[in-house]
């Protein structure tokens, strides 16, 4: 297979959206490294040189920096101009909204849709990756019992989160909801898109302000209370705590790009585990930040659910981050340097 930097070949183009964030800046280092030029955007409010890391990775490749708002038609439309694939990572993620259903919910939506309409005005797109997540697939009822299968014909129960108004709701609605509004859009105008669905995302990235996931898979070693407590709760409420390495999820996201025959729904989970079971884990690979495993004495020590990626990988990906040990072994030094954990 020819790489995109192939001598006299044009450079394949990509454009990912919100290249400030932490899943967005992992996927703009690996397009790049692949030989991709790229082309990114970040909020137009935002100050360009506090980004640092984006100034960083144009060292490796061509890459251009393009200012754009989801709720500005249009915004999108210089940073689209020429792709071949457009991967829409940025999305909003704002837990503490006034009015979750305007700032997240019709944000997500909208906003979603104006850079698809983008896209098709580009007429060069040849395939779009949404980024969903899989709170799209996992909000609802408890499932009662142990052995349940999550997979890609899934979907987090939108009335029931509205109703309820527990976690991250708005967040899971949202993530619905673009996606059925997406596969819409795309039926209608005849464009190629796929979705990708990634659990709990840890691992180093060249983003230098992280506040999700990292934070979240780092608690343990950290003793933040608080966060701990949002582990617990997603892990009673979901049955498991589902992971995968940013790499994977890159790697998931340009492969599911690439591929021509690859469509709809892609759920991007490595590893499923629980609370007690990291607890045991993290207490004996990092002895100095001393866990506390009692705390989750009489927890269950194996998942109920198995959040699964067996379409994918019946599609020929492989996940080079299968353990615990593995998922770990770069996001301690990143949390480190990060100032979530101490030296």
């Amino acid at each position: 297979m020819t790489s995109a930097a192939g001598s006299g070949m044009r450079k394949k183009t990509a454009c990912v959206t919100g290249g400030d964030g932490y899943i967005a800046s992992a996927l703009v280092k690996m397009l790049l490294e692949k030989g991709y030029a790229v082309k990114t955007t970040v909020r137009k409010s935002d100050e360009v040189e506090k980004i640092p890391h984006l100034k960083d990775l144009q060292a490796l490749g061509p890459l251009e920096v393009f200012r754009a708002d989801l709720e500005d038609e249009g915004s999108y439309d210089d940073a689209v101009a020429g792709c071949d694939y457009a991967f829409l990572v940025a999305a909003p993620m704002d837990l503490n909204a006034q009015d979750p259903e305007k700032e997240v919910i019709e944000l997500a939506v909208n906003g979603t849709l104006n850079v698809m309409r983008s896209c098709v005005r580009a007429g060069t797109v040849k395939r779009v990756v949404l980024t969903s997540s899989a709170l799209a697939v996992s909000g609802g009822p408890l499932l009662e019992g142990d052995g349940h299968v999550l997979d890609e014909e899934s979907w987090s129960d939108v009335d029931w989160l509205r109703a309820t108004k527990t976690g991250a709701w708005a967040y899971s609605v949202s993530k619905v909801l673009l996606e059925k509004a997406a596969r819409a859009f795309a039926q209608d105008s005849g464009m190629s898109l796929v979705t990708v669905c990634p659990v709990v995302t840890v691992g180093a990235a060249p983003a230098t302000k992280v506040t999700t996931s990292v934070p979240l898979l780092l608690s343990f070693l950290s003793g933040d209370d608080a966060i701990i407590q949002i582990l617990e709760f997603m892990e009673r409420g979901s049955g498991t705590i589902p992971m995968v390495h940013v790499d994977d999820l890159c790697r998931a996201e340009i492969f599911v790009a690439e591929e021509g025959a690859a469509s709809g729904r892609y759920i991007c989970c490595s590893l499923n585990t629980t609370s007690a079971e990291l607890a045991t884990f993290l207490a004996a690979k990092y002895p100095e930040y001393n866990v506390n495993t009692d705390r989750f004495a009489g927890l269950p020590e194996k998942p109920r659910v198995c959040i699964s990626s067996a379409k994918l990988v019946g599609e020929g990906f492989e996940f080079g981050y299968k353990t615990l040990d593995k998922i770990y072994d770069d996001v301690v030094d990143y949390g480190r340097a990060l100032g979530i954990l101490p030296h």
